[in-house]
């Protein structure tokens, strides 16, 4: 129930995701997606599957399927994974037979798609590897991004009709995959980058992701210092005297679209933390790493 959740105090309505429960699935969408009618957009929860267990129950890795529930045996896990994709698909209102996957490995490889690669990773084996985002104007066509406190970010291009879906883990965003997506589209879509909206999606927040300096030190090196107070700040202090730090992935995501020459105006923060709500989001932190995986599914209709 939509009460459950924990949410985050965000100022501006665009940045409160919008809750659905259908057929016993919930799931969030997106107000600055919502707005295109000719957009399918949603975030998963846990809610609604039949996976079991640690990945239970509306788990959409196959991996993490067979990963957290071995005894049940791989085509058991197969087939509970599809028919969690059924419902989520069912719920939202997309083709399950027409996602996209890709293998996620923290790169910023973008792949754009073609009319072949559609049901990639559903209904034939995976054959995207080292890809973390993807992109495409072919109508019908699912793409989606797996996540688990990773960032998942949906971009719409309104006027050409075009889309991505990018997954932003730390890697991710210091490598500025987002910022490529938006490059990317200009390229191949021939998007003007103020014209994008795009959705970052619910993720680990600041003071849910405690880092090492190094990590922290890589935030500092990318960004410039006038926004470092809003990105970085010092945690606690380890028993063997490790100072730890905390950042915002979100906030970095956000800084890689406007670098990209997008406007603040069309960029959504979330108002979820996946850590924060691990009893009803997949969280890799809070569960040390016994989970499933949500998808952020986009698709033009």
């Amino acid at each position: 129930m939509e009460e459950n959740y924990i949410r985050k105090k965000m100022s501006r309505p665009v940045d409160h995701l919008t809750y659905h429960f259908k057929d016993g699935v919930e799931w969030f969408s997106s107000p600055v997606l919502d707005q295109f009618r000719f957009v399918v957009n949603g975030f998963s929860t846990r809610s609604g599957g039949v996976s079991q267990g640690d990945a239970g129950t509306m788990n959409l890795s196959l991996a993490r399927e067979v990963a957290m529930n071995l005894s049940l045996g791989e085509a058991q896990c197969r087939a509970n994974c599809l028919e969690n994709h059924r419902r989520l698909a069912a719920a939202i209102g997309y083709p399950a037979e027409s996602l996209v996957f890709s293998n996620q490995t923290h790169t910023d490889h973008i792949r754009v798609l073609q009319e072949y690669d559609r049901g990639n990773g559903i209904t034939r084996p995976n054959e995207f590897n080292d890809v973390d985002g993807m992109m495409t104007d072919i109508t019908g066509q699912a793409l989606m991004t797996f996540s688990a406190d990773c960032v998942p970010l949906l971009i719409v291009d309104p006027v050409r009709r075009a889309i991505a879906s990018v997954h932003s883990g730390w890697r991710g965003t210091i490598k500025g995959i987002g910022s490529k997506a938006v490059a990317m589209m200009h390229q191949v879509y021939g998007s003007n980058p103020a014209d994008l909206c795009a959705a970052i999606g619910p993720s680990i927040c600041m003071d849910c992701y405690e880092v090492s300096r190094n990590v922290a030190q890589a935030f500092l090196d990318k960004y410039d210092a006038s926004l470092h107070p809003f990105l970085v700040r010092e945690g606690r202090l380890t028993e063997n005297g490790e100072q730890k730090y905390h950042v915002n992935l979100q906030r970095a995501c956000m800084e890689n679209f406007l670098m990209a020459g997008m406007k603040e105006s069309n960029i959504s923060l979330p108002d979820l933390c996946t850590s924060c709500n691990a009893a009803f989001l997949f969280s890799h932190r809070a569960s040390h790493g016994r989970r499933g995986n949500e998808g952020a599914v986009l698709m033009l209709r």
